[in-house]
């Protein structure tokens, strides 16, 4: 679900829906929330809270036995090339990769289709892990859907080149979004097909979107998908304050926080859990978990006294220094 910002914005500005939703639905925005009160009972359900565990680098982190494979999550990509090869590539785990293979960390970084089915994603993981492990044990570390890929890939396609150890996800929409519920809410059935029809136009596959439904996780996609008994299975979570007016994540904040409670602005800390839940991170958003951290914020946050509280890279470092203490 990663970078669905960019999708739903093509969506808003081609239909106008969350304008009229604005001026007609009854939806009202949610109050903010804070970790530091204790009137919203969800907030007893964040787990073990994050403030600042991942400010900084360490020096030392232990390396794990197995390569690591990162698997992206929605409209996401290994490495995206602009330009004709003028201007330097994007990064989707922006610094993370090199930062892992510096640590002497084999990394694997697969690339699926950007909005495909989460079969047809998982069939391309499978194939990409298989090519480049040559057999080896992997441990799969997936941001947002890619965790949906990975799960669905360890439990049904089971391949034989493939022999997965664990998979940590991290804000990974096991039960799905109520954002995507309200996105379809508002496109409604009669103007889906014609949504669909763009989206195809431009080259984008969309098998990818009704998936993320809360109703499709909880009750297709969990139920047929049980756990591997021999792969470990972690998770993380996010979540975030009430986004300031212009953040791209503030219409779908707002509502996931009415339905689902604390979220980082696309995935919320209930739909997160999955496995052994390893905490929440707090005052992190969906793309800060990529290393997409907005410089003006964090650049205003210094100028009043206050330092970064979340570095990416500190994160994964600590996420591969997990795996090796758990032998894998």
């Amino acid at each position: 679900m990663s970078l669905y910002r960019c999708t739903t914005a093509n969506l808003y500005k081609s239909y106008a829906f969350h304008f009229r939703s604005a001026r007609n639905s009854q939806l009202s925005w949610p109050r903010g929330y804070s970790s530091q009160h204790g009137d919203d009972p969800r907030l007893k359900d964040l787990g073990k809270q994050i403030y600042d565990e991942y400010a900084s680098i360490r020096e030392h982190y232990a390396t794990p036995k197995h390569p690591i494979v990162l698997a992206h999550g929605l409209l996401g990509f290994a490495e995206l090339k602009i330009g004709g090869g003028w201007l330097p590539p994007i990064h989707y785990w922006r610094g993370i990769t090199d930062a892992l293979r510096a640590n002497g960390i084999e990394v694997i970084t697969a690339a699926v289709p950007p909005a495909g089915s989460i079969e047809h994603r998982a069939e391309k993981l499978a194939l990409e892990i298989a090519d480049v492990a040559h057999g080896k044990s992997v441990n799969i570390i997936a941001h947002s859907m890619g965790g949906l890929d990975a799960r669905y890939m360890i439990s049904h396609l089971q391949p034989k080149k493939v022999d997965v150890r664990s998979l940590v996800t991290v804000a990974s929409p096991h039960r799905g979004s109520a954002f995507a519920d309200y996105l379809f809410e508002e496109i409604g059935k009669e103007r889906l097909p014609s949504v669909y029809n763009f989206a195809e136009s431009i080259g984008m596959e969309t098998g990818a979107f009704e998936q993320l439904t809360r109703q499709y996780m909880t009750e297709e996609f969990n139920p047929r998908t049980p756990d591997d008994p021999s792969v470990r299975y972690f998770s993380y979570g996010a979540m975030m304050e009430r986004p300031p007016l212009l953040s791209p994540f503030r219409l779908s904040h707002g509502i996931i926080t009415d339905v689902e409670g604390p979220n980082d602005g696309l995935v919320s800390v209930k739909s997160s859990k999955w496995g052994s839940y390893k905490g929440t991170l707090v005052g992190v958003s969906h793309l800060d978990l990529i290393n997409w951290t907005n410089r003006v914020r964090w650049t205003l946050r210094k100028w009043m006294g206050q330092g970064p509280t979340f570095n990416a890279i500190a994160f994964y470092l600590d996420i591969a220094d997990m795996l090796a203490k758990e032998d894998l």
